[in-house]
């Protein structure tokens, strides 16, 4: 009786067991694991991703890099239809590609609400078809959600933007897709390149037209 016991009853007890570890084990975040392993990206499940567009990404990084909680920014390419684009290609603006930059970041330490609110004071979101002395789809600016929840922020707070300037929003919403890094040089390029970055971005009237939208709030969270 023991042996028959053993031999019935332990694929029994083997199969609830393998039931349980499925049940129990904790669902993948869309903007966290799914999202990632989509984009070529490895991470922990503890960070998060958010994805923008502002105009040239060598612009956007700097002041998301000063964020604590922010783990990474990586400059890169987005929205298009083209494998593999290089900048090259993105900048005729025939790929559907958008210049963008891709955040990894700590929830734990800064919100997506925070970022999204970055986001807006670095952009001119009244100013279609580019951003600054840059034109084109490709210098659109757009928020790129990786779920419901970062699409919501992203809506709410675009209504809030336009009632707050009082005129027509032309920032988009996307939902985000596959991420594309861009090329090594243009990573952290303010950091490696300061004096050409920074001659960039004065002749580009970034920060003049930054100031003229949004006054104090300009380059602030």
């Amino acid at each position: 009786m023991t042996q028959s016991v053993f031999r019935f009853g332990t694929p029994l007890l083997i199969i609830l067991f393998a039931l349980w570890m499925i049940t129990d084990a904790p669902e993948k975040s869309p903007a966290t694991i799914t999202q990632a392993e989509e984009s070529g990206q490895t991470q922990t499940s503890k960070h998060h991703l958010a994805t923008f567009a502002g105009g040239c990404f060598w612009c956007m990084e700097p002041a998301f890099d000063k964020v604590d909680g922010v783990i990474s920014t990586t400059s890169g390419y987005t929205g298009g239809r083209t494998k593999n684009p290089t900048y090259e290609q993105v900048k005729t603006g025939r790929t559907g590609h958008i210049e963008s930059m891709q955040i990894r970041f700590d929830p734990d330490r800064v919100s997506y609400d925070s970022l999204v609110s970055l986001f807006w004071h670095n952009v001119d979101p009244t100013q279609a078809n580019g951003q600054f002395c840059d034109h084109g789809n490709q210098y659109r600016t757009v928020i790129f959600s990786h779920d419901e929840k970062q699409e919501k922020v992203a809506k709410t707070t675009r209504t809030r933007v336009g009632q707050e300037l009082g005129k027509p929003i032309e920032t988009q919403i996307m939902k985000a897709g596959k991420f594309y890094p861009a090329e090594e040089y243009h990573q952290n390029y303010y950091k490696k390149n300061p004096t050409k970055y920074k001659f960039y971005r004065w002749k580009c009237g970034r920060d003049a037209q930054l100031d003229a939208v949004w006054g104090k709030k300009a380059r602030q969270p």
